[in-house]
This record gives structure tokens, sequence and C-alpha cells, in this order.
């Protein structure tokens, strides 16, 4: 069907369209397209039409045409840009709408729409496409999740570091990374001189911090952790207003550094934190494990030897076991380092994203000559441990968003109490004493003074998904109480002041 479909749109666009060149038709079972040179600019607005024109041609199809984008004449970059439409068939009326009503429901679930909606990021064509600014609404959740990934990393003996973001380019010859990934490196060099690299990862930054003092076999295992920007030189037409892929990722990262014998329960320990996390963020039951492991035709695609390789597959693999994960093997998606657990996770629409790991490193040690000093006084390397639980904090803010639209719980809200007053004459200095009783309390509050009416104010709130409204009028403040509706409920429920103070803090102490 998708064969039938790639032709007629081809059919369409050739008459359609004027000097059409370098084109190419692709389909398979899961999707079709179609990709060519045009004198006309093509946009979404116009892909209903071009189905119409297939459909005159043959109405007995059942298919979507998804959307029209810009990609690079046979995937090279160095090539120009030209026209890609894909779509999708089915095989029956029925599938077709099922398909519809899940688009719809996407479109809902978009996390650029939902940022949009409630304020919380935005890009500027002056800063740059891959460059988003968080606005103060959208950093007090970045903020939060910090705060929470901290807090409960610091349970597993995690410290805090800092490291800068630009680094002289033999840090990253070193470590391997200027090889294999030559091509995202952002080079940064100046009038006066200087030559570094924007950081496209901080394990080789927390290795230096590693060897500025010597480290004896008592001191291991030495973690650290770090949630910073990372810097990577994506494709240009990859990257847009969106927080899936972008130029600068703030990546939350940790790094353990053990003696041989302590590797096993460190990447145990690692594998509990990544389920406490996420089972506190309500997102663990959907999940299943990757021991990604190298290509075993190509060695040479790794750093680190093969003798180091064979022991750290063994050891994930002993882990799986161990912990009941039945990790999956998957050949030739290991790190350029060692091999890795990989969590995959499925999003409220099925798609499926990785983001926590645990990967195994012999390699790093070694070209940094990092070493401790045993019980019996001699130099030994030790393994690293590589960790990410949250991931990206972009990437991890499109799946919270995603997955809830937009609602998220009290302690991560940025607004988590939001005052409307039914009569602003009336009533505004007993909802400003409310909010300064509650921003002393450090609940995050919004006060809603503005001249709009009531109701809508009320909406407003709604709009925001604000988790509690408190309504003030003529009974709260001869009563000294306060009213509120939670969010999604039509129920209005008082209490007084004291009381709401110990509730409201209780709901977010419990998350």
């Amino acid at each position: 069907m998708n064969e039938k479909c790639a032709e007629l749109l081809k059919k369409v666009i050739n008459k359609k369209y004027h000097n059409i060149s370098l084109d190419n038709l692709h389909y398979d079972n899961d999707e079709f397209y179609y990709e060519f040179k045009s004198l006309e600019q093509i946009s979404e607005k116009e892909l209903e039409q071009i189905e119409k024109e297939i459909l005159k041609i043959n109405n007995k199809l059942y298919f979507k045409l998804l959307r029209v984008s810009g990609v690079y004449y046979q995937g090279n970059e160095k090539n120009e840009m030209i026209n890609r439409i894909v779509g999708k068939s089915f095989n029956s009326e029925e599938e077709l709408k099922k398909y519809n009503a899940f688009l719809e429901e996407a479109k809902e679930r978009d996390h650029r729409k939902i940022g949009h909606d409630l304020d919380l990021f935005c890009f500027s064509d002056y800063v740059g496409p891959g460059l988003p600014l968080f606005t103060p609404r959208g950093t007090i959740i970045i903020d939060e999740l910090k705060k929470e990934i901290e807090k409960i990393c610091r349970k597993y003996g995690f410290e805090k570091v800092s490291c800068p973001s630009l680094a002289n380019i033999s840090l990253f010859e070193t470590s391997g990374h200027a090889q294999k990934f030559n091509d995202e490196l952002f080079r940064v060099e100046s009038p006066k001189g200087h030559k570094f690299v924007l950081k496209p990862v901080q394990c080789p930054h927390h290795a230096q911090i590693y060897a500025s003092k010597i480290r004896s076999y008592k001191d291991l295992p030495i973690r650290y952790m770090e949630s910073d920007k990372q810097y990577r030189a994506e494709l240009s037409g990859a990257v847009g207003n969106s927080l899936s892929r972008v130029y600068a990722i703030t990546v939350e990262d940790g790094h353990s550094f053990c003696r041989v014998d302590q590797v096993k329960q460190e990447v145990i320990n690692m594998c509990n934190l990544i389920k406490d996390f996420y089972k506190r963020m309500g997102l663990w039951d959907n999940h299943w494990v990757s021991l990604s492991v190298r290509d075993y035709n190509h060695q040479e695609k790794y750093i680190g030897s093969k003798e180091d390789w064979d022991i750290c597959e063994q050891m994930l693999q002993e882990v799986s076991d161990e912990l009941g994960l039945n990790a999956k093997k998957c050949e030739n998606e290991a790190a350029l380092y060692g091999p890795k657990l990989d969590f995959m996770f499925k999003d409220a629409l099925g798609r499926e994203i990785q983001i926590p790991t645990v990967q195994l490193d012999f390699a790093t040690p070694k070209r940094f000559n990092l070493f401790y000093i045993d019980e019996d006084g001699k130099k030994q390397n030790p393994v690293m441990v590589h960790r990410a639980v949250l991931g990206s904090y972009e990437r991890f803010l499109v799946l919270l968003l995603e997955q809830f639209k937009g609602v998220l719980p009290v302690w991560l809200s940025p607004v988590q109490v939001n005052i409307v007053p039914i009569n602003m004459k009336y009533h505004d200095e007993y909802a400003k004493k409310i909010k300064d009783l509650l921003l002393d309390q450090e609940i995050r509050v919004s006060y809603d003074n503005s001249n709009e009416r009531f109701n809508k104010k009320i909406m407003q709130s709604n709009l925001m998904k604000n988790p509690y409204t408190i309504i003030i009028g003529d009974n709260e403040i001869k009563n000294n109480l306060i009213s509120y509706k939670k969010y999604g409920s039509d129920q209005t429920i008082s209490m007084t002041t004291e009381e709401f103070v110990e509730f409201i803090k209780k709901e977010i102490k419990n998350r």
C-alpha cells in the first residue's frame, strides 16, 4: 500500500509543481516519502490539497500525509537542501480514523505547544535555533529537578562538582572523543589566539578532578555528579524550535571511580538509584533494559582492550541477572569506551525513548593514567563507571510535559498556589496577606490582581494548570479561611489558613 501511495504522491507533485529535480522515492512497511527539489516553497498547509489530488486518482486508498521538511540531498550535509514529504498508508478506513485520533492526541501532548501555553521556554532568531531560553517558570522546573536528582544521588554517595564549559582540545584527544566525534565539536577561538573546545561531555573533566591528588585504595569509590551545559554540533537541519534536539544540552551526569572488586556493587547501586528516581516520578512501570555491547566484528571502533571489554560485558550481564532486569543484548550499541545498561521507556504516545544509562569504562582511566595506590603500595588503574539518571533536562522535560500533558505534580509546578479574589475592591488586602503568608512558608504562589472578571481568572488559572487555586471572598475574610479548588476538580474545599499551609506543605513533601 505504501508503494502505491508513494508513486501517486510523486505523480501529483510532478504535475502540481514545476521544474522538479534531485528527486528520490522511498517506501517500506512503515512509511513512504518523496524527496525533491522545487522552485516553489511547499508548506504543511498544502498537504491536505495534495491528499485530495491523490484521492482523485485513486479514492480507494487510505493514507495520511504527515509532514513536509527540509533534508540534505542524498543525506549529505554538503549537498543542498530539498523537500521531503512523508506519508503513511493504512489497510482500512477504520485504521486511518484511529491514526488521525492518535495525531490529535499527539498535538495536545506536543511539548512545544505545552511549553508555549505554560510559558516555560522560548527560542530567538538572534540567539539561534537549537539554543532554548528557559523563562522564569521553566527555570523553576529545571531547578526543582536538579534539587531532586541531587538529593537522591547524595544518598548513594555522590558529591557535586563544577567544571568549565571550555577545555583544551588535547583533553578530548586523550579521551578519544575528538577522533570519534570530531564533526560534533564546537571549536572556539579568540582574537588573542585562544583555542578551545566547548565540552561535548563531562567525563574527561571529572577524570582531571580525580587526577588532582594521590588516591588510596581506601578512598574508593569516589563519586562525582554535575548538571551543566554540554555542546554538540548537530546538523543544522536536525534542530529547530524543539527541546528534543538542541546544540546546548543541560546534562545530569555522574562518574564513579572504583576498584575492580567494587564495580559490580557500584553498578547495582546505580541501577537502584535509577529505579528510585523514576518511581518517584511515576515513570518506572513502562520500560525495558538494553545490554548495549560492542560490534564484535569491529573492535577497532572502540577504545580499550578486548580483554577489558569481555570483563565489562560479563559484569553487566551478572548485574542484569541478579536484579532481574532481563536485559536484552543489543550489539553495536555500546559507548566508545565500554558496554552499558540502557533503560528504554515508552512515552504516552508509545514512542521509545532512552534516558537513564550505566556504563563501564576500563579505557579512560588508562588513557589519562589515573591510578590509586593499592594495599601493597603499587599503582593500579581504577574503573570508571558513568551514569546518567535524568539524562538531559531538555529531553526529560519533553518526556514529562508530553506524558502528563503539562499537568505537573505540586512539588514541580512553577506555581503551586494561585490566588483569585472574587472582588478586587473588597478582597485585595486579605488576598495579599495570604500571598505573603504562603511566600514565608516557601510555597510558590501567584496572585491574579488583574481587572479581568472572576470567572475568566478561574479559567486562566486552569489553563495554566496551577495545582491549587485559592478563592477569596467575604466568607473567607470573615472566618479567616482559605477556600480552594484542586486542578481538575469542581469541588471547593474550605479550611483555616494554618490547616491549608500544613496541607499544601505535606502535598509538596510527599511528592
